[in-house]
Parts: structure tokens; C-alpha cells; sequence
């Protein structure tokens, strides 16, 4: 390459724009390479999920899944950019008695276990369960233990479009809930248990908060109709539509006939901090309606 800067012969001219070209060349190899990293590879950015219409979605808060012969009500949607999953609770995959409730010491299947959802064309897969999660790292503490009940499944590609994260006939959820949530306040939920005969008029609930505990891992509630038999995992909001709880245990003392809702907000930190990086609730695309009140109420 000729010296411009001079100690050796004249460069001709068209030294000089050989130079130049190559010089343009490099730099450009250059920019190239600095934009493939920063977009972390030459693959083209994942976009979001485009949800299916709610008035026909097949997939989406409340409907059932089955593990193992167990039934459970799906709770809400989540996303990581690229996949989509349904959550219910850690429970659902649990082999051992009802009573298994400490998810430090309960068994469970494996992840990878084959989960049916009412409306997919194909079985979703766990991916996450609190339990497992727990069990594979120190032990937390017995609040942890006792309250962390959250399962994720991963919905099939082919069944992506069928999907709407929108809670039947509340609508939301608006985001999440991570003030609490104190005794007194109005909560929405929605349960879906084989129990009620396919009566859709009894899933949707209202109730009353009847304050939290474990350490902010638990929210006790009242509600109309009580949570029963296969309504475990579904969701619970608050007054503002905001994803607060999910159905993990019937309380039988001191308060028969309530509920305990694991607390969305811990149980989604500590997955994504457990493997499951990146994953984030889905918002309804359905307003809130507080007012459209349940049969019954």
C-alpha cells in the first residue's frame, strides 16, 4: 500500500483512489459487524405476539388443563418476546396428596411434561414450577415454601394465534399488583372447575380480600361463589384490574370456606429469577369492567 504520508515514492493517482476504496471498504466492514452485535446476531428482532380476537380466542385466562388426570384453571397469559405461555399452578403438576402443599418437599412431574389446554390443538409443555424451583437450589423460607404456587406451559406454535390474554367477562388484566392488597377490598376472579357442570354464568367471582399473609406471599379471600375443586390456579384481581393472585390452597381454619391466592407479583419474580428470564405478563386487550357483576350477585 503506497505511504501518503510521504518517505517513499509519489503515489499516482490511482494509488490514491485504490487507497481510498479500500479504506471505505474496511469501515464499512466495520459498521457491519458493530450493528450485527448490537442487534445480537444477523436475525432480524423478535416482535411481540399478535393476540387472537377475544371473542373467538380459544386459548386464554380460565380455560382448563389437565396434567396427570389432575384439572386446573389456566390464570393468565405471558409472554418473552418470541414464546407463549399459560400459567396455572405449580400444584396442578403435583404426585402427591392434597394435603402436598409445602412445595419444598412436594413431588411433581419433571419439566417437560405434556399439559392439556381446553381449546390447542396440541398438548403445551412445563416449563417452570415454582416447586421444582425451589427444590433445586437452598431452601427458602417457610413462607416461600408454603405460598410460592406458580406453573408456566409453553403453548405450541401452532397454537399461538388461538390466544387471547383477556379474563372472561372482567376483561383485563391492567398489569399487576404489587402494593398489596388490604382486607376489605372488592377482588374479581374467575374459576372454571368441571364441577359446575359447564355453567359459565358460576365462573366469574367477586369478593372481598380478607387481608395478606406469609410474608406478602398469600391473600386471603372470601368469594361468591367459593373456589372449588379444579378453579386451582386461576386468577384473581384487584379493584383496578391488576393480576394479583393465584388459586392455590381452600382454607378449612381459621377461615372455612376461604381462599388463598399465592401473590402473582413474588411468585413471577421468583420465576424470573429461576430460569425463566424475560418472561413477562400479557395485558388483556379487553377493558376492565368491574360492574358487570356475576350471576347471583
Amino acid at each position: 500500500m503506497p505511504n501518503v504520508t510521504g518517505g517513499g515514492p509519489n503515489p499516482t493517482e490511482d494509488d490514491l483512489r485504490s487507497h481510498i476504496a479500500r479504506r471505505v471498504a474496511a469501515l464499512a466492514a466495520i459498521a457491519l459487524s458493530a450493528a450485527t452485535l448490537l442487534l445480537g446476531g444477523a436475525s432480524p428482532a423478535s416482535s411481540a405476539p399478535t393476540w387472537a380476537p377475544a371473542a373467538t380466542a380459544t386459548i386464554h385466562p380460565g380455560v382448563m388443563m389437565y396434567t396427570a388426570g389432575a384439572q386446573c384453571t389456566a390464570n393468565y397469559i405471558f409472554t418473552n418476546g418470541t414464546d407463549v405461555f399459560i400459567g396455572y399452578a405449580a400444584h396442578c403438576a403435583g404426585t402427591g396428596a392434597a394435603t402436598d402443599t409445602n412445595g419444598c418437599d412436594a413431588a411433581s412431574l419433571p419439566l417437560g411434561t405434556e399439559v392439556e389446554i381446553d381449546g390447542a390443538s396440541q398438548p403445551g409443555v412445563l416449563v417452570y414450577s415454582s416447586w421444582l424451583a425451589m427444590q433445586s437450589g437452598p431452601r427458602p423460607v417457610d413462607d416461600v415454601c408454603n405460598y410460592n404456587d406458580l406453573g408456566i406451559v409453553k403453548i405450541a406454535a401452532a397454537d399461538v394465534g388461538k390466544v387471547n390474554p383477556s379474563i372472561p367477562h372482567w376483561g383485563g388484566p391492567t398489569g399487576i399488583n404489587t402494593t398489596g392488597l388490604p382486607a376489605g377490598d372488592t377482588v374479581y376472579a374467575y374459576g372454571n372447575s368441571s364441577l359446575r357442570f359447564g355453567i359459565t354464568q358460576l365462573s366469574p367471582k367477586t369478593g372481598l380480600s380478607l387481608g395478606t399473609d406469609g410474608g406478602g406471599w398469600t391473600h386471603l379471600v372470601y368469594t361468591v361463589t367459593p373456589g372449588i375443586p379444579g378453579d386451582s390456579g386461576s386468577a384473581m384481581v384487584d379493584s383496578a384490574g391488576r393480576a394479583t393472585g393465584v388459586l392455590s390452597t381452600v382454607a378449612l381454619a381459621p377461615l372455612a370456606g376461604s381462599n388463598n391466592y399465592s401473590d402473582l407479583g413474588r411468585a413471577l419474580a421468583y420465576a424470573q429469577s429461576h430460569g425463566m428470564s424475560g418472561l413477562s405478563l400479557a395485558l388483556g386487550t379487553e377493558a376492565f369492567n368491574p360492574d358487570q357483576l356475576p350471576l347471583g350477585v
